[in-house]
């Protein structure tokens, strides 16, 4: 039987995902918690052979961070990441937590079994990004971090400093992010990208 706890904060998502799971003959819920601050004590204290969790709960607390901690200090919990968001960067900052895989909820219910039970069996699942935006696809590692410090009010002095960068660097940086991406204001781009859900910035 694989026992899970279930991290979700929409309570009618997190209700249904439950009475699916509790219905299959080889998994059963051992625990629910709409925050993932409460994740890892949950999971220390319960064992669960896996957490399933999302990116986004309550008190603005990161799934990808109790993910991190998880893995970190209770290796042998499998942990699948879900979340609703097409967020640019949840993909690979689930991989840098060693999450063991990864799911956007447009999937089916009996694919995100299929997914439980094949991270169960050593398989990791990770999708394409669903950015659903061309113009953020061109743009490199160091360039989203500088799109996400934008959309977190940083000055481009404070850019600099926290990329380790000169801000003669950052300013060419940013005129090659709206080169691609055809805006004609950093900040422009900025709105669009938190308004669309492809930053979310200040997740803990």
């Amino acid at each position: 039987m694989i026992g899970i706890i279930l991290v979700e904060d929409q309570a009618m998502l997190r209700e249904s995902l439950a009475l699916a799971i509790d219905a299959q003959d080889d998994m059963e819920i051992i625990g629910q918690l709409a925050s993932a601050a409460e994740a890892f004590d949950a999971a220390k204290a319960n064992k669960p052979d896996l957490m399933l969790m999302d990116v986004c709960t309550e008190d603005d607390a990161s799934g990808i961070a109790a993910a991190a901690q998880i893995k970190r200090e209770l290796p042998d919990i499998r942990v699948v990441v879900m979340t609703g968001i097409p967020e640019i960067t949840f993909i690979e900052q689930a991989r840098a937590a060693r999450a063991d895989s990864f799911v956007y909820k447009n999937v089916s219910t009996v694919e995100l079994l299929s997914i439980i039970r094949s991270t169960m069996e050593g398989y990791s699942t990770f999708p394409a990004a669903q950015l659903g935006d061309a113009a953020l696809e061109e743009l490199d590692e160091e360039e989203i971090q500088i799109l996400r410090l934008v959309c977190e009010n940083k000055s481009r002095r404070e850019i600099a400093n926290e990329l380790f960068l000169s801000e003669g660097t950052v300013k060419r940086r940013i005129s090659g992010i709206l080169a691609k991406t055809g805006y004609d204001s950093i900040m422009k781009l900025a709105v669009h990208a938190v308004s669309d859900g492809y930053i979310v910035p200040k997740l803990k």
